[in-house]
């Protein structure tokens, strides 16, 4: 391709030192309005779901078209190593300005909030998943792990350029709870109603932190807490594979999932 013509060989060139910085440094990423990501499956996604696309940097020549605005320049594939935060990069890395945070209004079906998880993996995974459930938005306290954090973006298999994602503040959570959305908060304890008998409708699922569960100031939003049957074997779950259960049992109530 034409636009691969231009080649970059050192890793102190500017736009490497910034692919680098997109990939370590989330305080840069929001300065920029910029996020990184790797591999030609998660390109193919962005340029499907209509994302800006800014920079690429590639070891191989793509066979798919791009749009006119979109920079590429050819580099070795183990510069492209050196530049990638993932340990097995795909030999492309690629930027996309972030989306809007413009607030989100509809709440006609269940949404889910994440509290204070802070494993990037997991953020992906539920964003995934949420995708996969088609559960219209997915929130986030301030305590959570970065949504544009490189293994986050890897973890949602594309998800991200499909799935509405916003942090809210407290204060953002106490005008919803003001619109009469049922807080649902996801917890272990003997209290807490099974979560076959749940009405999901025009609610909030509220999954809290792997270790600790709810913080304080969500766990007083809650409407009322419920539960996953599980073994008395087990302590508790993954935050990833709670919130898989939890949106299954949701959406298969009111998407006829």
């Amino acid at each position: 391709m034409d636009k691969s013509d231009e080649i970059i060989t050192s890793r102190s060139n500017p736009i490497c030192m910034h692919f680098k910085k997109l990939g370590s440094d989330k305080s840069y990423r929001y300065e920029h309005g910029e996020f990184l990501c790797d591999g030609e499956k998660l390109l193919k996604e962005a340029l499907e779901s209509n994302i800006q696309i800014i920079t690429i940097l590639t070891s191989k020549v793509l066979n798919f078209k791009l749009p006119k605005t979109v920079r590429m320049y050819f580099v070795k594939s183990d510069l492209i190593n050196s530049l990638s935060p993932l340990k097995n990069s795909q030999g492309l890395l690629f930027t996309c300005k972030m989306s809007g945070s413009e607030a989100y209004t509809r709440f006609d079906d269940t949404c889910v909030l994440l509290d204070n998880i802070q494993d990037p993996g997991n953020i992906g995974t539920i964003i995934r998943t949420a995708c996969a459930f088609d559960i219209p938005a997915v929130f986030l306290t301030d305590g959570c792990a970065d949504i544009y954090n490189p293994k986050t973006i890897r973890a949602t298999m594309g998800a991200i350029f499909k799935q509405k994602v916003r942090y809210l503040s407290q204060e953002d959570l106490i005008k919803l709870k003001n619109t009469n959305i049922k807080f649902h908060g996801a917890s272990n304890i003997p209290t807490a109603t099974n979560i076959n008998e749940v009405d999901f409708k025009k609610s909030l699922i509220i999954i809290g932190n792997e270790g600790q569960g709810l913080s304080p100031n969500i766990e007083s939003l809650c409407d009322d807490f419920m539960k996953i049957p599980i073994s008395s074997n087990s302590e508790s779950l993954n935050a990833s594979a709670a919130a898989a259960i939890l949106l299954w049992e949701a959406s298969k109530k009111y998407n006829n999932h």
